[in-house]
């Protein structure tokens, strides 16, 4: 985004996206604690941030997370309460998840192991040379495209992320990890509401759903 700060504590909508996430995760009665993982040194705007909109209806604790995704999703895990079953593992760039993807993630989880919210691919998929010379259509049947929340049982997502640290495997996700440690993942249909904010254009796409969302509560 091209900011002095990490883009989760842009403001979304005139709040941060940090908190923007938060209160919709916060919406699902599902969700009993939050754990937030965070560098090391942006924990203190971290906090502050939380202070500024705080009280929250749950627990949130923040934890300081590793050199990539993998590494922090993995002391992430470690932090959680005992008597934790699932975990919704969520980007915190993605404030447009809604209570039913959470809840239907955690009732697919709890029944098969994992659960991947994601989202069927509707374009038509080329692979491409690095020279940019077409190779070849690629089927788009049976493609998805992940988003999060991926939610899992506990043991079962510690298990592949021990496992994977121990043999130098790394992913781009925690469905990944699971699926190389030769466990089932199922897919949860997503919403294409649930976008990443990565670009100005994203920005500009949640915005315009986030006052459409807000002037339907108000009834305006």
């Amino acid at each position: 985004m091209g900011a002095p700060v990490p883009k989760v504590f842009l403001p979304l909508a005139g709040v941060p996206v940090l908190i923007r996430t938060l209160q919709s995760l916060l919406h699902s009665p599902c969700i009993a604690t939050v754990v937030i993982v965070i560098a090391p040194e942006r924990e203190a705007l971290c906090r502050q941030v939380l202070q500024t909109y705080a009280p929250f209806a749950r627990p949130i604790r923040t934890v300081h997370g590793g050199a990539e995704r993998q590494d922090s999703v993995r002391l992430g895990l470690a932090a959680l309460d005992e008597e934790c079953e699932i975990v919704v593992i969520h980007d915190a760039a993605r404030p447009l998840v809604t209570p039913r993807l959470i809840e239907q993630s955690i009732t697919v989880a709890a029944e098969h192991g994992g659960a991947l919210v994601a989202v069927p691919v509707r374009d038509t998929v080329k692979r491409v040379a690095e020279n940019g010379r077409v190779l070849e259509t690629v089927s788009r049947h049976q493609l998805w495209l992940a988003q999060t929340p991926q939610t899992f049982r506990v043991p079962l997502i510690r298990a592949a992320h021990a496992r994977a640290f121990a043999a130098g495997v790394r992913a781009t996700d925690d469905a990944a990890l699971v699926e190389w440690m030769g466990e089932s993942v199922r897919v949860v249909p997503g919403d294409p509401l649930n976008v990443k904010l990565t670009t100005p254009d994203d920005w500009s796409f949640a915005e315009a759903v986030l006052k459409k969302t807000e002037q339907g509560e108000s009834g305006t």
